[in-house]
């Protein structure tokens, strides 16, 4: 099934022609030139986590200094909101803590830093992946002396820009059991398989829908700026959004058209930058 065919139930047939323009590029989200300003409606991403993931072959590359990771959290977030319509929103799924070199509260510190640059704090759910391994590093096994304490959970923290009300009308597709579940911030469903993606850290399609369905409306433009696997392009182009990806590694934009050419049906051509900058070397569109 194409896309059009999926979202006809929901959009008259030129509306839905006018929605299939979706861009992959393989650029830089630290870049502020690499989109426009105020062409986003809502941003769904799970940044790196700075626990030595080797995304693009090496492991210091997702191991920065602590400082110099809060750093790049700044850059990016500001890009994103420089990038985002006046009412849009943004949705991050980071975990509560880094432990790897040392305790750090990086969900504490992203949402400071967030609100420092001018985002506005609505809520954080709270993603139960209920998939935690067998433990083995207690600490001070039953002892006050050092216990290890473990929080089998991550956030997804909904952020918006200027007034939470949406300034636009638009068209929903929620249903009315959806809406009743989704809105008790406390979402239960599993993980994605690494191996069976072909990623290093992906989320599962759950993620994304249900941000996308609970806050964007039909024809809304979606951006995921750490495309990765291309997980958020794929919910949005099949619940009849535009779907917009950065994605810095060769590899995993190869694995997003793959993934959105098998399961969507739609192929990302290789195209002629609109508007170049340094940051994009490729880019591709429907």
């Amino acid at each position: 099934m194409n896309e059009l065919q999926s979202i006809d139930n929901v959009l008259d047939p030129i509306f839905a022609q006018s929605i299939l323009h979706h861009e992959l590029f393989e650029g830089d989200a630290t870049v502020k030139g690499t989109l426009r300003k105020d062409t986003v409606d809502l941003t769904v991403t799970s940044p790196p986590y700075n626990i030595g993931k080797p995304y693009s072959g090496q492991e210091h590359d997702d191991l920065l200094d602590y400082s110099e990771y809060l750093k790049f959290t700044q850059q990016w977030l500001k890009n994103c909101l420089h990038w985002t319509k006046p009412t849009g929103r943004l949705c991050l799924n980071v975990g509560l803590d880094k432990n790897k070199d040392g305790k750090r509260p990086v969900y504490s510190d992203i949402v400071s830093i967030a609100l420092k640059i001018g985002w506005c704090y609505h809520t954080t759910i709270i993603w139960n992946e209920g998939n935690i391994s067998r433990r083995t590093a207690w600490g001070s096994w039953m002892s006050a002396s050092a216990p290890h304490v473990i929080t089998p959970v991550e956030t997804i923290v909904v952020l918006h820009k200027g007034d939470w009300k949406r300034d636009r009308p638009g068209k929903n597709d929620i249903t009315d059991e959806e809406f009743k579940d989704w809105v008790l911030g406390l979402w239960s469903f599993p993980g994605e398989s690494a191996k069976r993606i072909g990623h290093d850290a992906p989320f599962p399609r759950e993620l994304p829908r249900r941000c996308i369905k609970l806050f964007s409306f039909i024809g809304d433009t979606v951006l995921d700026p750490f495309v990765g696997s291309g997980t958020t392009m794929l919910e949005a182009i099949s619940n009849g959004r535009v779907g917009l990806g950065i994605e810095k590694v060769p590899k995993y934009c190869e694995l997003t058209r793959k993934r959105i050419a098998l399961e969507c049906g739609l192929k990302l051509n290789p195209s002629l930058q609109v508007h170049r900058v340094e940051s994009t070397k490729r880019y591709w569109k429907v």
